[in-house]
């Protein structure tokens, strides 16, 4: 068995944009944050200009609670680049406010994940102290 850590090598690093820089500001905080519609109230994530359910430019950034369930899962033994550690297991999670979100899973072996899986977000730091949300089980 194999216990799910963050990334600690030289991975990819995100780049803000006008956009998704309210976003990375928040997780370098440790806030989770999404954005929601005033016109429809429909949720959008990732990061956008319009609302993906009614195309209104009026959304605005809130804090998510971040808990939420595991949806699906992967667990990835042979990475895009050298640069990840393996294993690590790729998630969806379905968010408590009705959004879903692709992170990683850690703080369990590599074999845990099930479909329902309480998880609570935790942030840890990769290069250039850009900080990156991971879920890890709750009881």
């Amino acid at each position: 068995m194999t216990q799910l850590i963050p990334q600690t090598g030289n991975i990819p690093r995100p780049f803000a944009s006008i956009v998704s820089q309210p976003y990375w500001d928040a997780c370098a905080r440790g806030e989770l944050m999404f954005q929601r519609c005033a016109a429809c109230n429909g949720i959008t994530h990732t990061p956008a200009v319009m609302c993906a359910h009614c195309s209104a430019r009026d959304l605005a950034w809130e804090r998510a609670a971040g808990t939420g369930a595991v949806y699906s899962w992967t667990t990835v033994w042979r990475p895009q680049t050298p640069d990840f550690t393996v294993p690590y297991t790729a998630v969806v999670i379905d968010m408590d406010e009705g959004w879903q979100m692709l992170s990683n899973l850690i703080g369990c072996e590599h074999d845990a994940a099930t479909i329902g899986m309480r998880v609570a977000v935790e942030f840890h730091p990769i290069t250039d102290g850009v900080m990156l949300p991971y879920f890890r089980p709750v009881a």
